[in-house]
């Protein structure tokens, strides 16, 4: 995986531009590309982690690494996405979400886990069957263990009236959300952290 090793020395210098973050943001692009996340949370003091192309099994591999000295109240992860992409089935991306909720557990202990579900996306229609079964399972999983972990729902927010991705949400290349999207984004977990009352300790 040397490939990631640009994108993760990137999160290094961003973890020493933020003193004391409370709120990570770790995963793919749609977390490094969203540039107003520090006005959008700036309540929760957040980092961003996002590194480009990441899968959720990257993720994994780097997670002790970029964790390192890190002490958060709330971490949220948006991967999966790639994962798919690269041709994996729902069952390994599973896989590795169960693996991210133990390596959160052993290093954090309690805290606050959420999963942003797998988003729709124009580019990636022809897998949306996929995309909906492995948000399903992970859902259900996620039901089960009544441990602090959560299941944050984008995916039907992100549709138009016909059920298609909406287009409106997405930059011209049909994957990455474009200022709209992120607006979405930004109402969904928000709300979604208020109904929970998920804050910082």
């Amino acid at each position: 995986m040397f490939w990631y090793e640009p994108d993760v020395k990137e999160v290094e210098f961003r973890k020493e531009q933020v003193v004391d973050p409370k709120m990570l943001f770790y995963g793919s692009s749609s977390i490094r590309l969203w540039d107003t996340l520090y006005t959008d949370f700036e309540a929760f003091k957040p980092l961003n982690m996002g590194f480009g192309g990441s899968t959720l099994a990257s993720c994994i591999v780097y997670f002790e690494r970029l964790m390192e000295d890190l002490n958060p109240d709330i971490i949220l992860i948006y991967a999966g996405d790639n994962d798919l992409g690269d041709g994996r089935h729902p069952e390994e991306v599973f896989i590795f979400f169960k693996q991210m909720v133990s390596d959160v557990r052993k290093r954090f202990g309690n805290i606050p886990l959420l999963y942003v579900s797998i988003k729709p996306s124009i580019r990636r229609f022809n897998i949306i069957e996929q995309i909906r079964f492995t948000n399903k399972i992970i859902a259900s999983e996620i039901e089960k263990m009544d441990d602090n972990v959560f299941f944050v729902d984008v995916f039907n927010k992100m549709l138009d009236s016909n059920r298609f991705p909406d287009r409106s949400l997405f930059q011209p290349e049909g994957l990455h959300l474009n200022e709209k999207g992120y607006f979405i984004w930004k109402e969904v977990i928000t709300n979604f952290m208020l109904e929970n009352n998920i804050t910082l300790r």
